[in-house]
């Protein structure tokens, strides 16, 4: 470190030589001389200065040889200038869709459903007055570009035989980072800090809302882990407060966005919740962005049993407005006759592509296979689904 402090002194020292001498009416050998001098300091203080930057980055990865410091270093800049992409939903869905856009871009905003109230996230919510951390967690953690040891501790989920079962680490780290801040969204701020984020994790609102749903036989159910248990079929949802004030930071990141994306995720509880806080549907429909859904693989048992893509986009915009999205993205991937076997057995299936109905709607329809089946379950494949996400912009 020493050397190229000296080194760059010294390239600053022949800059003030060269061009303090340097004049118009000097002879003009002299003048050579003085550029020389100039130019000759200028490149050794770049010098100087790479190699002490080269240096203090060692010295924070003494394991990183220099080409892999350079790739490294050029990888960061080169996320840096991809695109602002804005999400919206919760739940797993959501995550897996964070997974692969994050090797695209750091400019990624993840805006989350804080309306669940069932198992840790539920107990934790009433037990200390704070939002729902565990659609929060996940997206975190899929933004997460900290190691592998790390990203699996937040994940870390106590067994029965503990009093902290059910709690996973992550939802406890949330909380009590909390209550040592004493702000929701400071305290997010800092997770993010410890898992060194590649984007931002953003609440929908601040307000302590309760999911409500009003069933096509009249009744009602209140709370969202209850909705989907109820096995009826839902006229539509609402929020309690009615009216919920959106996260200012959430707007904000909604007008930069260069596409915004609503899904994958399940529709009645993780994506039109936040469709119900005006602010944000308001801001999603004024924007300039490219708007697009990403309609589920499977039906859900208890939300959206027998729908067809054309029925949750009916659903989506019933619940917000016509344009709050333009393009859909729909799978044609083939899901094996095991798998779905499985599936019927608890009373979900396919989504039935009735792409004909969506376009007369005026939508425009992206078909590809955007499957994987990891470990039996149907999931999203986040680097195709990143892609085509990202090809939208490229053909506009």
């Amino acid at each position: 470190m020493k050397r190229w402090i000296g080194l760059g002194a010294f390239g600053v020292i022949l800059v003030v030589l060269g061009s303090s001498h340097l004049r118009a009416d000097e002879f003009w050998v002299l003048q050579v001389l003085d550029a020389i001098v100039l130019f000759s300091g200028i490149i050794i203080l770049i010098l100087g200065i790479k190699r002490m930057m080269r240096s203090v980055i060692a010295a924070f990865i003494p394991s990183s040889r220099d080409s892999e410091l350079v790739d490294l270093l050029f990888h960061k800049q080169q996320l840096g200038k991809g695109p602002n992409i804005v999400t919206v939903g919760g739940g797993t869905g959501l995550s897996a869709l964070l997974s692969g856009l994050k090797e695209y871009t750091s400019n990624i905003t993840a805006i989350v459903t804080v309306a669940d109230d069932g198992g840790s996230s539920g107990r934790l919510r009433q037990q200390f007055d704070i939002l729902p951390p565990g659609d929060i967690r996940n997206c975190l953690v899929a933004l997460a570009d900290a190691p592998t040891l790390m990203r699996e501790l937040f994940q870390f989920r106590f067994d029965k035989t503990s009093e902290l079962s059910g709690h996973s680490f992550g939802n406890l780290f949330i909380t009590a980072m909390t209550r040592v801040t004493g702000d929701f969204e400071k305290a997010l701020k800092e997770t993010s800090k410890v898992l060194a984020l590649r984007g931002q994790v953003v609440p929908s609102t601040l307000n302590n809302v309760v999911l409500i749903a009003q069933h096509k036989d009249g009744t009602v159910t209140e709370g969202e882990n209850k909705i989907p248990k109820a096995r009826l079929p839902i006229s539509k949802v609402s929020l309690r407060p009615y009216q919920p004030t959106a996260t200012p930071e959430a707007i904000k990141m909604i007008k930069e966005a260069r596409i915004i994306v609503l899904g994958p995720g399940s529709l009645y509880t993780s994506i039109i919740p936040n469709l119900l806080i005006k602010e944000i549907t308001d801001a999603i429909v004024s924007s300039d962005a490219i708007k697009v859904y990403v309609c589920n693989i499977m039906t859900q048992p208890g939300e959206t049993e027998g729908f067809s893509t054309s029925d949750h986009i009916k659903a989506l915009i019933s619940h917000s407005h016509p344009r709050v999205f333009d393009y859909c993205i729909v799978n044609v991937g083939q899901i094996s006759e095991d798998v779905r076997n499985r599936y019927a057995q608890e009373n979900s299936c396919p989504v039935i592509s009735d792409v004909k109905n969506v376009r007369n709607m005026g939508y425009r329809v992206i078909e590809d296979d955007t499957v994987i089946i990891d470990n039996g379950v149907v999931r999203h494949d986040s680097v195709k689904l990143a892609k085509i996400i990202l090809g939208i912009i490229e053909e506009i």
